[in-house]
């Protein structure tokens, strides 16, 4: 089978009509569900710090509006076009419906290396885009409310709140027409990190399924797992970090300028620090260099997570890959014929549209911190380590007996905001989890995960419309 038969919408429409042979909905209503509701292409003129003047090739797809408002990222990548925006926001929607947040999916992209530009041109570049999204209804609380992807993160966020706030003058809820914000401009605590702490949830509840691990011939359990990290970005750092601090081994990590191996496992702190220093990850103390990037991949492993950019894992390398778990970080990693090749080889993998849903969870959550107008934990804090320091004075009391001071301290704390968005997180995707693995055990004909998260999730948006009907 060859990759190229296949853009990346078309591999995820591929992913799709194999599952859809598994559900009760009818031919037009799967239609529906496949389709991008709406596709806005733009092109817009950016005056460079030098004079000159560039074009700029721009979109936004809102992929479903089953639910509203849509929700989706925003990247700043030279490799945007309409397919790839196209199949990210078709992705969203089926993440959103797997982890139960009651957005449809969208996506949207600028065409453009953020290297190229200084930070004035990019501020320039994003609030036009910004502009362009308020002129055709396309950003707002209640329609669209984008998000940072690859190449974007807090500080584009915070120059599209200013821009939406500035041009829609009095609107209460203006806040919640972006998330990943930084904290002090309405932002939550732990959104940083969510996505990959979110990978590191997914895959420690597959490692807790006595099942799981004997039909892959795993012992229970994160702890001494040997784990392979591509992309040494937020999302790849956030799962190194997790997993490690988890028991895991982080024997290799990889990036674009190369990749390091070290038996004793890598501190990706340590890791990160060096390559801010000397501009890569190669020559790590204690670590050896491989000769490609690429060749991590191919490592043997318990876990290989896949965390930048799409079809790494191909028809070229899939026979190659000795991973037990592949955890699918980025999106679109694999690619349809990888897949297959993957699938007979009894290599798990554990699909990208839930597992790093993470990100558009804890948007969600701010979200709803910006929609309330008031901070996680603000009005309960307090009052819960109060009572708790009370329960436990009288504990000591009538007992007669002290609890230690650490102890003490675990016991009277009261959660935070942080707290409680890795708690929201935690419960979602081990509900997630739950949810599709139930789906793939009670029906044997559903070939891997990947189908059985794709069942799932039209289940649910193909219930929406039936009890929504069809408008008019």
């Amino acid at each position: 089978m060859s990759d190229q038969t296949y853009s990346f919408f078309e591999s995820i429409t591929r992913s799709f009509d194999k599952a859809a042979v598994f559900t009760k909905w009818e031919k037009g209503i799967l239609e529906q569900i496949k389709a991008c509701n709406a596709v806005y292409q733009m092109r817009f003129p950016v005056k460079r710090d030098d004079g000159s003047i560039v074009v700029l090739e721009a979109y936004r797809v809102q992929h479903s509006h089953h639910k509203t408002p849509c929700k989706g990222g925003i990247r700043f990548s030279e490799a945007v076009n309409q397919d790839e925006v196209m199949a990210l926001a078709a992705l969203m929607t089926y993440k959103c419906a797997l982890v139960n947040v009651p957005f449809g999916g969208a996506k949207g992209g600028i065409k453009l290396s953020p290297r190229k530009y200084s930070e004035f041109e990019l501020q320039k570049i994003t609030r036009r885009y910004t502009a362009e999204l308020i002129k055709k209804n396309f950003i707002g609380p209640g329609t669209d409310v984008p998000a940072p992807d690859y190449g974007t993160g807090e500080r584009e966020m915070a120059w599209i709140l200013d821009t939406y706030s500035t041009m829609r003058p009095g609107e209460i809820d203006a806040m919640g027409c972006v998330t990943g914000k930084p904290v002090t401009q309405g932002g939550v605590r732990g959104r940083k990190e969510a996505t990959g702490l979110g990978v590191f949830y997914g895959v420690r509840e597959v490692c807790n399924m006595p099942d799981m691990m004997e039909k892959l011939g795993m012992t229970i359990g994160i702890k001494g797992k040997r784990v392979v990290v591509q992309g040494l970005g937020n999302v790849g750092y956030h799962s190194a970090k997790f997993f490690r601090e988890g028991g895991a081994k982080i024997v290799a990590i990889a990036e674009y300028e190369g990749a390091i191996f070290c038996e004793d496992g890598l501190n990706e702190e340590e890791l990160f620090i060096h390559r801010k220093k000397t501009g890569s990850i190669l020559n790590f103390p204690g670590a050896t260099n491989l000769e490609k990037n690429t060749d991590a991949l191919e490592l043997e492993c318990d876990i290989l997570i896949p965390a930048a950019l799409e079809n790494v894992i191909n028809k070229d390398n899939a026979d190659r890959i000795k991973a037990k778990i592949i955890g699918e970080a980025a999106n679109g990693p694999l690619t349809p014929a990888a897949d297959d090749i993957l699938d007979k080889k009894g290599i798990l993998v554990i699909p990208d549209m839930y597992l790093n849903a993470g990100g558009v969870t804890v948007s969600y959550f701010e979200w709803l911190k910006n929609l309330s107008h008031v901070r996680y934990g603000r009005m309960e804090k307090r009052f819960t380590e109060n009572m708790n320091k009370h329960i436990l004075s009288q504990i000591e009391e009538l007992t007669g007996r002290q609890v230690n001071e650490t102890e003490k301290m675990f016991i009277e704390h009261g959660a935070s905001e942080v707290d409680l968005v890795y708690s929201g997180l935690e419960e979602t995707m081990i509900e997630a989890t739950h949810e599709i693995m139930n789906c793939w055990k009670n029906n044997p004909t559903i070939p891997n995960m990947r189908t059985a998260a794709y069942v799932v999730a039209i289940d649910k948006v193909g219930t929406s419309y039936a009890e929504l009907g069809i408008f008019p």
